[in-house]
């Protein structure tokens, strides 16, 4: 099999895990009984607004939520016509909050790409810092360098981000003049792209940034140090040492290739990871992410926004396992996509 076959093969795969997965999260968020529709029709009843209960039952008709659920799964992805034809899921129609009173597609329109730049730089730190703390450690085991970097990830993974970012929120806005709130100077929004406006969304990201990657980073440093000293204890690498191969070419050509897998592997989980583990702190330091759009549609039962943003976080997921399979293929001449053919 070559890669490109490999890499057709690892895509057609995740398109039928996303359908499996879409059928799994329409029947997950329409386990609770009721729905908001039906919740608003009961309260618009008790307090005799006849208008508004019409409003309500037209919609009901108008997103199919009169049908029964295997109809409903179709119309809303886009496999079956709805009142107005085939306009689901794979048409782009993302369907309606009840709850914000709009289309999907206009709630998470800007707070879709900012949530990608928040997570994106939330990983690119996390493996900027960890991979040479990691390294550090594990080459300079038992010494200040490794207790220094130990101390540093278990504060990491001891602090919850969310009082990192109240911490942050105060002493950073008193001390370092870091702007706190939003992803950009509030004159910028809606505003087109400009270099000011990209300056001001780089300055917006280092809290965030660093408030969302601490945990992360300090997680993935202990794994690959770990990583490390177990290979640095194995035989080939005495081997080398005796045969005087110089210290750094050392740890780079072989140990650190076999304990960056895990590494790698890690980035399928990492992203989705990010986006729920940042819903707290999108929270606390009001960025404009669709981490509190989901909050807010899960607890009012708002299905089609909750069900979309659940969908995006799949999306995440798996191309983030296939970028990391793809990657593993490659550095790893121990997991070739040939062998499965023997």
């Amino acid at each position: 099999m070559t890669f490109l076959r490999y890499a057709v093969y690892r895509f057609l795969t995740m398109l039928l895990t996303l359908w499996v997965v879409s059928i799994l999260v329409f029947i997950i968020i329409n386990l609770p009984p009721g729905d908001y529709l039906s919740n608003q029709i009961a309260e618009l009843r008790a307090t005799g607004q006849a208008e508004g209960v019409a409003k309500a039952e037209f919609l009901r008709t108008e997103y199919a939520l009169d049908r029964p659920l295997w109809e409903q799964y179709l119309i809303w992805v886009g496999f079956a016509p709805g009142p107005n034809g085939f306009s689901g899921l794979i048409q782009g129609n993302f369907g309606w909050s009840f709850e914000f009173d709009q289309p999907v597609a206009e709630i998470v329109g800007d707070a879709l790409w900012l949530t990608v730049l928040v997570n994106l730089a939330a990983v690119l730190f996390v493996y900027v810092v960890a991979l040479p703390l990691g390294v550090l450690a594990a080459a300079k085991a038992e010494t200040w360098a490794d207790y220094t970097a130990g101390f540093a990830g278990y504060l990491g993974l001891a602090t919850p981000n969310f009082l990192l970012a109240l911490i942050l929120f105060y002493y950073g806005h008193k001390y370092f003049d870091i702007p706190i709130g939003g992803l950009m100077d509030p004159t910028f929004e809606g505003e087109p792209l400009s270099w000011a406006k990209i300056k001001s969304i780089a300055i917006h990201l280092i809290v965030p940034t660093f408030v969302i990657g601490t945990s992360g980073a300090a997680a993935m440093m202990q794994r690959l140090r770990a990583n490390m000293l177990d290979e640095l204890s194995k035989p080939y690498v005495e081997t080398a040492r005796a045969k005087g191969l110089a210290p750094a070419r050392l740890l780079a050509k072989y140990p650190l290739r076999m304990a960056f897998n895990p590494f790698v592997a890690d980035i399928g989980n990492l992203l989705p990871a990010m986006v729920s583990g940042s819903v707290l702190v999108s929270v606390v330091l009001a960025l404009p992410t669709i981490g509190p759009a989901l909050l807010a549609a899960l607890k009012s039962q708002d299905q089609f926004l909750a069900a979309f943003v659940l969908m995006f976080v799949a999306l995440l997921t798996l191309v983030g396992t296939m970028i990391s399979d793809m990657l593993l293929v490659l550095l790893d001449p121990r997991i070739r996509y040939g062998a499965r053919d023997a």
